[in-house]
């Protein structure tokens, strides 16, 4: 499956997610990564079909069961870039 659309989430959709939004345009261009939009938004606004991955904080995983598990990152540490961009990597298969 290609990649062409990653939403991060949050409870509000405005703190956390919007953090991981720029931590994730990092790490894609640092990976030569081109052509994701990425965007963030409410823990409410993930189902299947509203973006090809989710990434969200350990503390939310359960609000987004929906979701098959191989379409979402959880994280650990949503400030730790290097948690982030090696589940990236492992999604992109680089």
């Amino acid at each position: 499956m290609a990649i062409r659309k990653i939403m991060c989430a949050c409870g509000s959709g405005l703190g956390s997610s919007l953090m991981v939004e720029m931590n994730i345009q990092d790490v894609l261009k640092k990976m030569g990564v081109d052509g994701v939009e990425v965007v963030h938004s409410t823990t409410s606004d993930v189902h299947p079909g509203a973006a090809d991955l989710f990434v969200i904080g350990r503390d939310l995983a359960d609000f987004i069961k929906d979701v098959p598990s191989e379409d979402v990152v959880v994280l650990q540490n949503i400030v730790d870039k290097n948690e982030l961009e090696g589940k990236l990597r492992e999604k992109f298969g680089l």
